[in-house]
């Protein structure tokens, strides 16, 4: 019995619903479990039916068809192949030839799922920072089917070599700036909980776009450990720096001249104001920070100097630290005022870092401890990738930046 067309439908949409409706009654669907089997089944007949078409029309002759045959190759049976997808699993009979020769389109050999490629969704969820058992809920809420954490981990592996040879892809030769800083992970390792530093850099190149030109794992923050990721990317093309930006690591400049001995460095000053603040009384911090508010904010090297003198014979009865280190750091703190305030506002502080680093934090926050350094790099590798998607424009202000950084640099920018 044909049902009366449903106002709004079209009479090929109608003519579909019966036909659907037609297949039910055929098939005794009582239930939701029938129609997901009815389901599997229509899948795997869809397949099949594709997949000895697509034999068809590369042997160039149907089955029995031996008039037609132009060809030393045949069929040779059938190989069972189980599928996933989101109604459960699915077995499908892939038809064979003699000769080993048949590449099916619809469904290539190593693909296991059409379920909207599950292997690459298990990494977008890692990659966001799902911990495992999140996301073998997620996986077995929708797919109905059971991940286990060695799983997850296996289908991540994968992106190991990528990462790796992304961290040894060749880099440009100059670099306007560079930004480096270190954040830290807890580390399992041979029975023991280490921290360890990832130590970071960021490029930003003479065309005025942004790039991670590494993330290296390593022992706890060192100069030293600092020089290796220099020489790194040194030995991966980068001839020079113009300014790199850093925090204010015993050894550090001496690490970045050793390696690029013209590189102007600038310390980052909300760094040097934290360490500024950190014992100073409550009553004390609004006054003493508007004071050296006057240093940083001067309009000149000299002038900050001068505002520096005046902070310090005022507060160094009281608190003589903070003067003793703006002094002693002067050469790296004061670097940003030979410029115009354009370049000044892009070196005085690593915020473009440190907003890296904090983006990084919130995917890997489920994660307390990593088993591996490996795992840890992979983890962040994938962050990485999520996280500089957005990254495809230079900055807007790069022309002004640019005419600047040539009247500084010039003999040193290729042509």
């Amino acid at each position: 019995m044909v049902r009366r067309r449903k106002r709004g439908r079209s009479e090929e949409e109608q003519a579909r619903r019966d036909l659907i409706g037609e297949m039910l009654r055929s098939a005794n669907v009582q239930s939701m479990d029938d129609i997901q089997q009815l389901f599997k089944d229509t899948i795997a007949e869809f397949m099949e039916h594709s997949l000895e078409s697509e034999l068809d029309e590369e042997l160039g002759y149907e089955p029995y068809d031996y008039k037609n045959k132009d060809t030393d190759n045949s069929r040779n049976g059938h190989s069972k192949k189980t599928l996933r997808t989101s109604m459960g699993k699915v077995e499908v009979d892939i038809p064979r030839d003699r000769n080993g020769e048949f590449e099916p389109k619809i469904l290539p050999k190593n693909q296991t799922s059409i379920s909207q490629d599950m292997e690459s969704k298990i990494i977008s969820m890692y990659a966001k920072g799902m911990s495992t058992s999140d996301i073998e809920a997620h996986i077995r809420d929708i797919y109905g089917l059971s991940v286990s954490d060695s799983t997850v981990s296996r289908i991540t592996d994968k992106i190991l070599p990528e990462a790796k040879e992304w961290q040894q892809r060749p880099l440009e030769s100059v670099y306007a700036v560079v930004f480096l800083d270190a954040i830290h992970y807890h580390v399992r390792s041979e029975g023991q909980i280490i921290k360890k530093a990832v130590y970071i850099a960021i490029g930003i190149g003479l065309d005025g776009k942004k790039d991670v030109l590494g993330m290296w794992v390593g022992e706890n923050e060192s100069a030293k450990f600092w020089a290796n990721v220099l020489n790194s990317m040194k030995n991966r093309g980068v001839e020079d720096i113009l300014i790199a930006c850093t925090d204010n690591l015993t050894g550090f400049s001496q690490a970045i001249n050793a390696v690029f001995p013209q590189t102007d460095i600038q310390n980052c000053i909300i760094h040097q104001l934290r360490n500024s603040s950190k014992y100073v009384s409550y009553k004390d911090l609004k006054e003493l920070m508007a004071d050296l508010k006057r240093v940083y904010a001067a309009v000149d090297e000299p002038s900050a100097h001068d505002a520096l003198d005046d902070f310090a014979a005022k507060w160094d009865s009281k608190y003589p630290k903070i003067s003793k280190s703006w002094y002693e750091n002067w050469a790296n703190l004061s670097t940003y005022f030979k410029f115009p305030q354009e370049l000044r506002k892009l070196i005085y502080t690593t915020n473009a870092i440190e907003g890296f680093n904090r983006q990084l934090k919130k995917v890997t926050k489920a994660k307390s401890v990593f088993p591996t350094d490996d795992s840890l790099f992979k983890m962040l590798y994938l962050a990485m990738k999520d996280i500089t998607k957005k990254w495809t424009g230079r900055r807007q202000d790069w022309s002004k930046i640019y005419a600047q950084l040539v009247i500084f640099y010039g003999d040193r920018i290729p042509e």
